[in-house]
């Protein structure tokens, strides 16, 4: 007999506390001093000090110089806004996901940006016999995905210096010359949409575009997935790509991005 323990017997005290010291900074209490913290949370100036200095070697904390008191960092603000991106992304993408993928009859899936790589948040897979499983969670590489390129072409420069010196070959259509990816993403930027031909994995083929949102910034790449004997060149022109950048739209226009403003 196997006996389930509560979550809460595995709690980590120490980093409990560390959270229990972000908390207290509100509207009300914007900084805070060691003692102040130290009589909330009832700990020792000692114990506070090093939560404060752990926190703010990660960015979550920052220390007034002028005052010597703390207040929330910049990471603390990244995070909220990831948390709002990716809520109100998957909210909005859903709909669109699930209208593409019956219109196209293929995957349909959502990505965001983590850490140089494309990485899937949620997929409606196809209604077809054969089909590609939903790959969320998994990094996919940016210099021969369609999600990648997409994010690489609608970028700015640094990302596309992110990418490694030499770029790691997974079929016999990867691209590896930087050169010819270059150019590509130049057409890729003036079509609006990018193709990936079986250069990730061998006989699947995608084509992607970006999502923008009120602030003009490529928030996501939305794509459309499916086996090499599906999607034809023919089928990827004529059929594929007009659905994709129309729900492409659609979804930016959900996330308040205005195409003439």
């Amino acid at each position: 007999m196997v006996v389930r323990r509560e979550k809460s017997n595995y709690v980590i005290q120490s980093v409990s506390h560390a959270l229990d010291v972000l908390e207290q900074f509100t509207s009300e209490a914007d900084e805070l001093g060691v003692t102040e913290l130290s009589k909330r949370l009832k700990l020792h100036k000692n114990n506070v000090f090093r939560l404060l200095a752990t926190l703010e070697a990660r960015g979550y904390i920052e220390q007034n110089k002028a005052t010597e008191n703390y207040r929330l960092g910049l990471r603390c603000l990244r995070l909220g806004q990831r948390f709002v991106l990716q809520m109100g992304l998957l909210r909005q993408a859903r709909p669109v996901m699930s209208q593409l993928a019956k219109a196209s009859h293929e995957t349909a899936f959502i990505t965001v940006m983590r850490n140089g790589s494309a990485v899937p948040l949620d997929a409606i897979e196809a209604d077809q016999p054969v089909r590609l499983v939903s790959r969320v969670g998994d990094a996919l590489p940016l210099h021969c995905t369609a999600v990648g390129k997409v994010y690489l072409a609608f970028g700015d420069e640094e990302m596309r210096g992110s990418l490694a010196e030499t770029m790691p070959k997974f079929t016999e259509k990867t691209i590896l010359d930087r050169q010819v990816l270059t150019q590509q993403l130049k057409k890729i930027a003036e079509n609006g949409f990018a193709v990936d031909l079986g250069e990730y994995i061998e006989d699947v083929r995608s084509v992607a575009v970006p999502v923008r949102d009120y602030t003009r910034a490529v928030v996501g790449g939305l794509a459309v997935s499916g086996p090499g004997y599906r999607m034809s060149q023919e089928r990827i022109e004529k059929e594929v790509t007009p659905l994709l950048l129309k729900a492409g739209r659609e979804l930016s226009t959900r996330l308040g991005f205005e195409a003439d403003a």
